[in-house]
């Protein structure tokens, strides 16, 4: 098996002999990025087998490196990719079939058999909706498995992130992940956990951590992977598609949406631009229209959730024409009703800036005191503590509060605003609030 077809490696690169020229490496990376998870969910659908369908996705990608600096890109890259993962995993079933089985599985490659789900052409137990990647959701977020587990699991199937990747999001080694990944990859297929959406019935029982986990995805591609975002939104609407009623999906559907809205006004010169600071002309305003139009759905239901509630503060921040004009007030009653249903750390921590822009600064960094054992490795934590004592004057403490953040962060833009602020070059405005992840 080639290196980069082993289960947790990167994009494929183009070698030397390749070099990675017009059409070649390069669009094979992208497309890695944005391919994959749609490549490993029609797979496992095709040969119901998780690690066949990675093995099949990264060979095919190996492939398209190899073959397409020569030949040039396809007409449909996509496409190409799929017929070539399917033709090489027939291949492989024929060969390494026994002679016992290998009529039956013949069978079964040309759709011959009769309800088996796992044949393409026969009748397949959808649940309610034909989506392959949402079918992968769900058989990740089976409850059998850890959430943590869930979690990683997706981010590797769905978003092609590397095993060393999702090793740093979840602050633990490399091995350790990958033998999680594996065991749960392992479990699926002796619990035979099946590969489809739960039927209504199921639904509510297994949303809460559907929810959780595409929301994990969104962030993901809200810190620099903007294709994972896309999904995790088209994920949403898909959910929302499938349980109209359920306030929650709603809520979260809101959430990303307006987020994302706010995705062309948030990056410039590879530094991350706050909110306050944020050329309000550049976000998207079918996006926000949108998300108001769902949160005000939400608002006449009169059931708040974490989500809906997350998504009217994001309403507030979005309905203000500019920053001076934020309804802070109505933020802070918001994060308040939000404590009450999920009295986590980090909803404290932004509730503090929110009392900050209410009440001063000082108030604001009393808010946060009680929070430095809980969140001390979480360098959102100590950015908004750096912000509040620079505005309260108090400049070492401030840069000692930036060093540490600096410390713990790892995406590139908000280490560069970050290192702006602690050198002075901006002028200082309120920090930006970051997506809360329950």
């Amino acid at each position: 098996m080639p290196d980069a077809a082993v289960p947790g490696a990167g994009p494929p690169r183009a070698g030397p002999a390749g070099g990675g020229g017009a059409g070649g490496g390069d669009t094979a990376e992208r497309l890695f990025r944005a391919e994959y998870g749609r490549l490993v969910a029609a797979l496992t659908r095709r040969f119901g087998s998780l690690d066949l369908a990675e093995d099949l996705a990264q060979e095919a990608f190996v492939e398209a490196v190899r073959r397409w600096p020569a030949d040039g890109t396809p007409p449909n890259p996509g496409g190409w990719l799929m017929t070539t993962a399917r033709n090489r995993g027939i291949d492989r079933i024929r060969r390494e079939s026994t002679r016992d089985v290998r009529e039956e599985e013949a069978l079964m490659l040309h759709g011959q058999t009769s309800g088996d789900p796992l044949d393409p052409s026969g009748p397949v137990d959808d649940g309610s909706v034909e989506d392959d990647r949402l079918r992968l959701v769900f058989t990740c977020c089976h409850p059998s498995l850890a959430t943590d587990v869930q979690v990683a699991l997706t981010l590797r199937l769905l978003g092609g992130l590397t095993v060393p990747e999702i090793a740093a999001a979840f602050l633990v080694p490399e091995r350790t992940m990958a033998q999680r990944i594996t065991r749960a990859k392992a479990k699926i297929a002796a619990a035979r956990i099946p590969y489809r959406v739960p039927r209504d019935a199921e639904l509510p029982g297994r949303l809460r951590a559907v929810l959780a986990t595409v929301y994990l995805v969104f962030n993901e591609g809200y810190l620099g992977r903007a294709e994972l975002a896309v999904e995790a939104v088209r994920l949403g609407r898909i959910l929302r598609q499938l349980m109209p009623d359920e306030d929650e999906v709603a809520g979260l559907l809101a959430l990303m949406l307006l987020i994302e809205a706010r995705r062309p006004a948030r990056v410039a010169d590879g530094t991350i631009v706050t909110l306050p600071e944020q050329d309000r002309g550049l976000w998207d305003r079918a996006l926000v229209a949108e998300g108001h139009d769902l949160v005000r759905w939400c608002l006449r239901r009169g059931r708040p959730g974490v989500y809906q509630l997350q998504a009217a503060i994001q309403a507030v921040h979005t309905d203000a024409r500019t920053a001076e004009e934020t309804d802070w007030g109505q933020v802070l009653a918001l994060y308040d009703q939000l404590l009450t249903l999920s009295p986590t750390p980090v909803v404290t921590l932004n509730r503090a800036v929110a009392l900050a822009e209410l009440e001063g600064a000082q108030a604001g960094l009393a808010a946060t005191d009680p929070l430095a054992a809980a969140l001390a490795d979480y360098h959102a934590f100590h950015a908004v503590r750096a912000d509040l004592l620079r505005r309260l004057d108090r400049v070492q403490e401030a840069r000692t509060a930036y060093d540490r953040a600096l410390a713990l962060a790892t995406n590139p833009a908000e280490r560069a605003v970050l290192t702006s602020r602690r050198d002075g070059l901006p002028t200082f405005t309120t920090p930006q609030l970051l997506p809360f992840t329950p």
